[in-house]
């Protein structure tokens, strides 16, 4: 999926991403390519994408390493790869929301 289909698909919505072994994490695309990412039961990280080729490079406030991957459009949803584990497991969208993600304490609120 280029990453103008992503971002087509993406901006708007809270994602929700698992694995094999459940709810992974959730995000929310922002418009202008800004997102706040969460692990679940973990605070929010606010941050950007930009495009890299075919890739969807993602950098957080509180987290300067860029992470890197390729995302798919399966029957479901969304599969997306990390640049650096080809051969891991995907995080699958295990659902969507038009609403905010959740972040409580300090960052509360978009």
């Amino acid at each position: 999926m280029p990453p103008e289909a992503f971002e087509s698909y993406a901006t708007g919505k809270t994602l929700y991403y698992g694995t094999e072994q459940g709810v992974y994490g959730a995000e929310q695309y922002l418009p202008g390519r800004r997102v706040i990412w969460a692990f679940l039961d973990e605070p929010c990280k606010r941050g950007i994408w930009y495009p890299v080729g075919d890739q969807v490079c993602f950098v957080y406030d509180t987290d300067p390493e860029t992470h890197c991957w390729t995302f798919y459009r399966s029957g479901s949803g969304l599969r997306a790869h990390f640049q650096g584990d080809p051969d891991g497991a995907p995080l699958i969208e295990v659902g969507q929301s038009p609403d905010p993600l959740f972040c409580p304490g300090p960052d509360v609120g978009v």
